[in-house]
C-alpha cells in the first residue's frame, strides 16, 4: 500500500510552527490532488493546504492544534479507488428509522405526574429554599422580584438575575439572553495581540492631526474616472493619490521612513508602503514595493491585486512582509477620527479617515468642501515634533493640491491620459 505522509510546509522565514484553523475535509474522505484540505494560521497570515496527491485522507492533527513545520498532519492512502456515489445507500436507514421513531411518542403520553411533584414545599410567590438563600444573600426581600415559576413562584434562576436596587429605586430584573460564548483566538490574531501590546510598552508614540479638502481629488475622480478606468482596466481611487502624497512627503522628512535596530537608525531609500486591508481573518498589511516609482494606475492595480488576495486568503508571507510606512484607512468603515498605532518596526504610520461635507472658511468666504480629518501617529525616539508636523502637512498640500504638488501641473499626462 502507498502512503504519503503529509507534512507542513514553510509558510516563510523565520516560520516554526502553525496552528491547523480548520479542515476542509473530513477523515476517510476522498481528496483530488491539489484539493485545498486544510487552512493553517501563521503569525503572519492564513494559508491554504493542498493535497499533494489523490487518495483516502487519514487526519493526524486536530483542529486548533499547533503543529511545528515539518510535523506529519494527514496521511494520504493513493492506492485506494475513488469511491463510486452511494445516494441509494443512504436513502435505506431513513425507511427502517421511520416506525422507531413513532414508539417513543406514544410511551411519553403518561407523563402528568412529573409536574404534579413539583415544588410543593412552598406557596405561590414565595421563594425556593435556593432562591431564598440567594435573596437573603443579597439582602433582598422576595416581594421585589417576579417569579418565573409556577403560579409565579420565584425560582433560583430568578433570584441569580434579580439585581439589588440602587437608592431605594425599582428593582431591576434582567430578562434578555445572559449566555456567553468562548473560543481560542487564532495564532494570527495572537501575534497581532502581541505586536500591537509591544508597540505600546516598547515607542514613544504620539499622535499628530490635520485635515485635508478633497474637492480637487473629487473633481479629478469625476471627469476622468470613466476614461482611466478604460485605459488602465483598474478605477481611480483615493488610495493612489494619498500612496504619492506620502511618497512625496518620506523624500522629504527622511527620518519618517526610518527604523530603529537597537542602539542605531537605520534609514530606508526606497518607499515599501504598507497597506492595511480588511479581511476575513483580521486585519493584514500588504506590501508596494518601490511605491516611489509607481504611477497612479499601478498604485490602483497593485492595490486592488494585493486586497483581492487577502480577502481571499491567497496572500503570501513575503508579499506582508517588510514595509517601511503604513497607510490605514478607517474612513471606509466610517471612522471620523482615531490614533493609529504604529506597524512595528515602522516609525510612522497615517491614518484616514471618512469624508464628511462641512462649512469651512476659504478666502474670506464660508463654502462647504468634502473634508477629511488625517492622523499621523509616530515614534518620538526618532521623529521629533517638527518632523512630524512637516510630514503631514507635506501630505496635506499633495491631497489640497493634487495637479500642481503631484502631477507637474499637468493632470492628464499625471493620470497616464
Amino acid at each position: 500500500m502507498s502512503v504519503l505522509e503529509m507534512k507542513v510546509p514553510s509558510p516563510g522565514e523565520s516560520i516554526t510552527e502553525v496552528e491547523i484553523a480548520t479542515w476542509l475535509v473530513k477523515d476517510g474522505d476522498y481528496v483530488e490532488k491539489d484539493q485545498p484540505i486544510a487552512e493553517v494560521d501563521s503569525d503572519k497570515a492564513t494559508l491554504e493546504l493542498p493535497a499533494e496527491q489523490s487518495g483516502i485522507i487519514t487526519l493526524k492533527a486536530e483542529e486548533g492544534d499547533v503543529v511545528q513545520v515539518g510535523q506529519v498532519v494527514c496521511l494520504i492512502d493513493m492506492d485506494a479507488a475513488k469511491p463510486e456515489g452511494a445516494a441509494p445507500a443512504a436513502e435505506a436507514p431513513k425507511q427502517e428509522e421511520a416506525p422507531k421513531a413513532a414508539e417513543p411518542v406514544k410511551q411519553e403520553a403518561p407523563k402528568p405526574a412529573a409536574p404534579v411533584a413539583a415544588p410543593q414545599t412552598y406557596a405561590t410567590g414565595a421563594p425556593s429554599p435556593a432562591a431564598k438563600k440567594i435573596l437573603d444573600e443579597k439582602g433582598m426581600d422576595a416581594g421585589q422580584v417576579s417569579g418565573t415559576g409556577r403560579d409565579g413562584r420565584i425560582t433560583k434562576t430568578d433570584a441569580e438575575l434579580a439585581a439589588v436596587p440602587a437608592l431605594g429605586g425599582s428593582p431591576l430584573t434582567a430578562t434578555g439572553s445572559r449566555s456567553t460564548t468562548t473560543t481560542k483566538l487564532s495564532v494570527l490574531r495572537r501575534k497581532i495581540a502581541q505586536r500591537l501590546v509591544s508597540v505600546k510598552n516598547e515607542t514613544a508614540m504620539l499622535t499628530t492631526f490635520n485635515e485635508v479638502d478633497m474637492s480637487e481629488i473629487f473633481r479629478l475622480r469625476k471627469q476622468y474616472k470613466e476614461e482611466f478606468a478604460q485605459k488602465h482596466g483598474v478605477g481611480l481611487g483615493f488610495m493612489s493619490f494619498f500612496t504619492k502624497a506620502v511618497t512625496r512627503a518620506l523624500a522629504m522628512y527622511p527620518d519618517v521612513n526610518a527604523s530603529i535596530d537597537g542602539d542605531f537608525k537605520v534609514n530606508y531609500d526606497f518607499c515599501d508602503i504598507s497597506i492595511a486591508v480588511s479581511g476575513p481573518k483580521g486585519l493584514m498589511v500588504p506590501v508596494l514595493r518601490n511605491a516611489e516609482n509607481m504611477s497612479f494606475s499601478a498604485v490602483e492595480a497593485n492595490i486592488k491585486d494585493l486586497a483581492t488576495k487577502v480577502r481571499d486568503g491567497k496572500i503570501t508571507v513575503d508579499e506582508m512582509t517588510g514595509g517601511t510606512f503604513t497607510i490605514t484607512n478607517g474612513g471606509t468603515f466610517g471612522s471620523m477620527l482615531s490614533t493609529p498605532i504604529i506597524n512595528p518596526p515602522q516609525s510612522a504610520i497615517l491614518g484616514m479617515h471618512n469624508i464628511i461635507q462641512r462649512p469651512v472658511a476659504v478666502d474670506g468666504q464660508v463654502v462647504i468642501r468634502p473634508m477629511m480629518y488625517v492622523a499621523m501617529s509616530y515614534d518620538h525616539r526618532i521623529i521629533d515634533g517638527k518632523e512630524s508636523v512637516g510630514f503631514l502637512v507635506a501630505v496635506k498640500e499633495g491631497i489640497d493640491n493634487p495637479v500642481e504638488i503631484l502631477m507637474g501641473g499637468d493632470e492628464r499626462k499625471g493620470l497616464g491620459l
